[in-house]
């Protein structure tokens, strides 16, 4: 696919999308890592100095940005948070209104 090819709001449109697909790259595998960090802190003594957990607003924050795939399925795979509802009806909902924006612009370019 020619970015080049076609009039100059073609080109544009191809580069946002180019941006929003490296953004998803990228707070994805940030969603991974922060999801990860949590899971291997929550051992830690609460009065140690290395204690720092990752904020639930913060992961929260991560998914809305775009990482609720990842961070869900790392979330599963690592049984990290998920007797907690906040999260495992919280992320799911997330996904669910971003599937909706994509379509809602899916649905804008079509028609």
């Amino acid at each position: 696919m020619d970015i080049f090819n076609g009039s100059f709001s073609d080109v544009a449109v191809n580069i946002c999308f180019i941006i929003l697909g490296i953004h998803l790259v990228l707070i994805s595998l940030f969603a991974v890592y922060q999801t990860i960090r949590d899971k291997a802190l929550s051992n830690v003594p609460k009065d140690s100095p290395k204690y720092w957990r990752v904020p639930e607003a913060q992961l929260l924050l991560i998914s809305a940005l775009g990482g609720s795939v990842a961070m869900y399925l790392t979330m599963q795979t690592i049984r990290h948070k998920t007797q907690h509802p906040k999260f495992m009806i919280g992320i799911p909902a997330i996904m669910v209104a971003q599937a909706a924006l994509v379509g809602f612009i899916v649905w804008l370019r079509l028609f």
